[in-house]
């Protein structure tokens, strides 16, 4: 016979749950994850189409709620093609290994309080652990291999590229992330999802961690490869990257994996950052009844749909950031932001638990002393760009710009210098079908009325 629970649940608590509980809670975790799945697919719709001023989905069922079903009939019915040369055990296994990890990771996220399911207690969450919060990190780290076998196992140029891509990205990008748990771990002192909650019973980490949790928003984005940071897969770039030769329900394992790995960042961020499960601050004045039953499933729904909302209105407002860009903002912007940051919050841990040790002191100086280095490096590195994309010689005068030399008459004439070369590689302008003439492919020469007006490329046959 299990023991009551306490009112707060702890690690015990979960060795004492029946084991028809414990299955019923992953059934309902996994049917969550892919019910959202099929609802974030068309709410984005809905909610781009609205920002851009189009309709959206509206054909299939009332306000296109059916879209997303005929989506996910359509892909297992479309052709399985596994192109010739791949290595097809990692070709098959890639997508599954990407996708997987997803549903892993949302088992120590807490949804809810301890309620009372057919009579027994037990608290809404799959399981916890000393080290809940780095099985996250460590099943993010795991998905990306899905991501990697499958451009390595496409052998294919575009593929490659997106897996290599989404290796560095994550490099980068998880670092940052995990200096911004550390500050969570340190101010909590745990690293239990549980226990992290209910240490915010009167404030929340979004506030008092305020950095952390910006650091957390911008990397949450770049893990999960959505715009603007989705550069792995850049159609304009790279095709689709890793799934270039992907297709049918292979092609809707990573979307799938995509979409569930938003919902558990979401939560996670709910979870470290936003309370969890209990109310904002409004409702907490009608009194402890709105953080216990049932209600507290609804107050974390509504957080990590508000965080959803987020990665959508991402995708309908910014273009995507080139891969220079990318790079930077992590290595040079925010893994350096975060370690001072960290240095700071440990600082004054410290100074609030012994006000009176020199070492302290040295080392809130040294971080004080770090931190006005970055800004100076921040500050160096902004006027270097300026002064990259500054014209040249500001200053000068028209007279000064001007050149003369002596054409072959003898005559003084000005010299026109050339455009100056792009900075980055743009296509030619000057073809000959721009001018009405073709191409021969047979001997490569030019044939057709030169008329000498240029003419609109449409793609359309005359």
């Amino acid at each position: 016979m299990p023991q009551p629970l306490a009112l707060d649940s702890t690690l015990s608590d979960f060795n004492q749950l029946i084991w028809w509980l414990v299955l019923l809670k992953v059934a309902i975790v996994f049917v969550f994850l892919l019910l959202t799945t099929i609802f974030m697919i068309w709410f984005e719709r809905r909610v781009i189409g609205r920002m851009q001023n189009r309709p959206g989905p509206n054909r299939a069922g009332p306000f296109g709620l059916l879209q997303p079903i005929a989506d996910a009939l359509k892909l297992p019915l479309k052709e399985d093609i596994v192109p010739t040369g791949v290595d097809k055990l990692v070709f098959f296994v890639a997508p599954i290994l990407a996708a997987a990890p997803s549903f892993v990771a949302f088992a120590i996220i807490p949804w809810g309080p301890e309620v009372s399911i057919f009579h027994h207690q037990t608290p809404l969450q799959v399981a916890d652990l000393p080290v809940a919060v780095l099985l996250v990190l460590a099943m993010s780290s795991i998905g990306v291999y899905g991501i990697v076998l499958a451009g390595w196992a496409s052998r294919g140029p575009y593929s490659i590229l997106g897996a290599l891509r989404s290796t560095a990205q994550v490099i980068s990008y998880e670092i940052a992330m995990g200096l911004s748990f550390v500050a969570v771990f340190l101010d909590a002192g745990s690293l239990s999802t549980t226990a992290i909650v209910n240490a915010q019973a009167h404030y929340w980490y979004a506030w008092v961690l305020a950095p952390s949790f910006i650091i957390y928003l911008v990397t949450m984005v770049g893990e999960t490869n959505r715009i603007p940071f989705d550069l792995p897969e850049g159609e304009g770039e790279i095709v689709a990257g890793h799934m270039t030769e992907y297709s049918s329900m292979k092609f809707a394992m990573f979307f799938l994996a995509e979409y569930i790995n938003m919902t558990t960042v979401s939560a996670l961020a709910t979870t470290l950052f936003l309370g969890g499960w209990r109310a904002p601050w409004p409702l907490t004045i009608i009194g402890p009844a709105v953080n216990s039953g049932w209600w507290p499933v609804l107050w974390f729904l509504i957080k990590v749909f508000a965080l959803l909302f987020c990665y959508v209105w991402l995708r309908g407002t910014l273009p995507r950031t080139r891969y220079d860009q990318l790079m930077a903002l992590g290595w040079k912007i925010l893994i350096p932001f975060s370690i001072i940051w960290l240095l700071l919050v440990a600082t004054v841990r410290a100074l609030r638990a012994d006000n009176h040790s020199p070492v302290v002191y040295a080392v809130a100086g040294v971080v004080l002393v770090l931190f006005v280095l970055l800004i100076t490096f921040w500050d160096n590195g902004y006027q270097k760009h300026l002064a990259r994309i500054a014209p040249d010689n500001p200053g000068a005068t028209a007279e000064e710009e001007d050149e003369w030399d002596y054409d072959e008459d003898g005559e003084l004439v000005k010299v026109v210098r050339a455009a100056p070369e792009p900075r980055y590689p743009v296509p030619p302008l000057d073809l000959p079908h721009y001018h009405g003439l073709e191409l021969d492919a047979a001997d490569g020469s030019v044939r057709g009325d030169a008329t000498g007006v240029t003419k609109e490329v449409t793609g359309a046959g005359s």
